[in-house]
């Protein structure tokens, strides 16, 4: 049986070179970079959509906070020597579009708004997922400033994520069973 080896870095098949905890902070940072502009295109459609007034103001409150995650992030690349620039996030795009699927499916439907809200929160939690992790890495990587910065943008979506959960329990949820009575 092998045994494990310790402090030897993992060589990359595809492309032979050493990958380290700051390529996959890079990487990660590059992903959450990409699905916050992605994030900022697709908040006014549902804001557009959304047919009470509480849930097209969150929409269009967490626009502007994401305005400025997106600056912060700007920020940690700088701090981290790299110029901002996503890659493509498959996880975001496919989470968007079934946001987009329910945008067009539901329109009219007394379970849009429902449905807006679940959208949303499953765009808070890969958020919520990718901003815990890039924050502890960096705190790992020595970057307090960057730590820092991630987690002024993790606390907004916990918070974002909370007050979603709140329009749901307080009757978006009930208004799609009702209405559809």
């Amino acid at each position: 049986m092998p045994t494990a080896r310790k402090n030897n870095p993992v060589k990359s098949s595809s492309q032979g070179s050493t990958k380290t905890l700051e390529d996959l902070f890079h990487d990660t940072l590059q992903d959450i970079y990409y699905a916050e502009n992605k994030i900022l295109k697709a908040l006014p459609k549902m804001a557009e959509g959304a047919e009470s007034e509480e849930l097209t103001a969150a929409f269009e409150k967490h626009r502007a906070e994401t305005e400025g995650q997106v600056e912060r992030l700007t920020k940690v690349f700088d701090i981290f020597g790299k110029r901002a620039q996503g890659k493509t996030c498959p996880a975001i795009d496919g989470i968007l579009e079934e946001g987009e699927e329910i945008l067009e499916e539901f329109e009219g439907a007394p379970a849009l708004d429902a449905g807006l809200v679940a959208a949303a929160q499953a765009v808070e939690h890969y958020e919520i997922t990718r901003y815990g992790t890039l924050k502890r890495w960096a705190e790992l990587l020595g970057m307090d400033d960057a730590a820092a910065l991630l987690d002024e943008t993790l606390q907004e979506e916990i918070a974002t994520d909370e007050a979603l959960n709140e329009l749901g329990e307080s009757g978006v949820n009930q208004r799609a069973l009702e209405e559809a009575a």
